[in-house]
């Protein structure tokens, strides 16, 4: 089967790829890849380099793909992965530390969390928000909305 990603380093880059292999202070998955590459430039095949590394046979494909697509650097490396995007922003986490710090609603001793984030929706700060992030939110403020002294020692 003729192979689309062929992988065929110049002498500089076999180079460093040995150079990283032989250091070993990377990442595993950098070293993982590194040697898949230098494999893969040997002219074996994907499942042997697979089962030679003891990884996929995709992750093999993957790496020779990057690497004839974009070079040595995007091969070896991760991309950022940036996750989740905050559900509140910094307006919105002062509103509800605000919120915390002040007197809980009539007929309640104290503000829950989820108390806390059904009033942030019906004041139209949010449309939705769990009492989850509520608790995140508050817990980076160091703000226990359980008790009443903030200080080193109790009242």
């Amino acid at each position: 089967m003729k192979k689309t990603y062929v992988v065929d380093l110049t002498e500089d880059e076999r180079q460093q790829l040995l150079t990283l292999v032989r250091k070993g202070q990377a990442r595993a998955r950098t070293l993982r890849r590194a040697h898949s590459l230098l494999l893969a430039h040997e002219g074996l095949t994907d499942e042997h380099i697979a089962s030679t590394l003891h990884v996929g046979r995709s992750t093999v494909e993957r790496t020779r793909k990057k690497f004839v697509e974009g070079g040595l650097g995007w091969a070896l490396n991760e991309r950022r992965r940036p996750g989740q995007p905050r559900k509140l922003d910094g307006k919105q986490e002062a509103l509800l530390v605000a919120l915390a710090c002040s007197d809980p609603p009539e007929g309640r001793t104290r503000w829950t969390l989820r108390l806390m984030a059904g009033t942030l929706v019906e004041l139209g700060v949010v449309e939705e928000i769990s009492y989850e992030t509520v608790r995140r939110v508050l817990k980076k403020t160091t703000r226990n909305p359980g008790r009443r002294s903030t200080g080193a020692s109790p009242r």
